[in-house]
């Protein structure tokens, strides 16, 4: 029985000489529920390391997964501490058409704070939206892309248009993850001349920005 005690010492004494695990990053996570638009339902969450998860079903045990440039993930955390985590009201109160429900979620250490609004008048939640949008939108047309590319030749032209509009309107992120397929068009000359076209004009414009760095 000693010997049961003295090697149960030893193990705590191990146990509490090895270091205590990281703790999970803190995450930001937008949910957008408006019943009747495409898609009806969507979240994006992204950890302070850049990592996110999108979904179009709050039980999707499947998601997609992704990783933001830092500039995007520092913004997103900046505006984030600026609205204090949400802890605060973020709704206007004005009498507005429905827009959709809302939902800011911060979490960190366990704790979350979140807050849900149909539309905001403050300039950090409207900017703060439009990121969670962006990407969204950059992940709905990096679909598209990757399904065209596999099964649907034709259909490549009409999605490096999608691309090419968000990337003209500066909404385009998560840019890395296009590349790939892009050179894989550009390559592949059973593919349309004019996508093989538009695809290097968008993959020499992601990597001289990614070598630039943000504006």
């Amino acid at each position: 029985m000693k010997h049961y005690w003295v090697l149960a010492a030893i193990a705590a004494g191990v146990l509490a000489a090895l270091p205590a695990r990281a703790a999970d990053p803190p995450k930001v996570t937008y949910i957008r529920s408006f019943p009747g638009s495409v898609p009806a339902y969507f979240s994006v969450a992204i950890d302070r390391a850049g990592a996110g998860v999108y979904k179009e079903m709050p039980d999707d045990d499947d998601p997609e997964s992704f990783h933001l440039e830092d500039w995007a993930t520092n913004t997103i955390f900046d505006l984030s501490g600026k609205l204090d985590h949400f802890k605060g009201k973020l709704e206007s109160g004005l009498k507005v058409a429905n827009m959709g429900a809302k939902t800011l979620r911060w979490e960190e250490g366990g704790a979350s704070s979140e807050a849900q609004f149909n539309y905001s008048t403050d300039t950090n939640v409207q900017a703060l939206q439009n990121c969670f949008e962006s990407i969204a939108d950059s992940e709905r047309a990096f679909f598209q892309f990757r399904l065209a590319v596999k099964h649907d030749k034709l259909g490549v032209q009409d999605a490096l248009l999608l691309m090419s509009d968000l990337w003209d309107k500066g909404r385009l992120v998560s840019t890395e993850q296009f590349l790939p397929l892009l050179d894989r068009v550009i390559k592949d000359d059973s593919y349309l001349h004019m996508a093989q076209e538009r695809a290097a004009a968008l993959a020499a414009a992601i990597r001289a920005a990614s070598a630039k760095g943000p504006a």
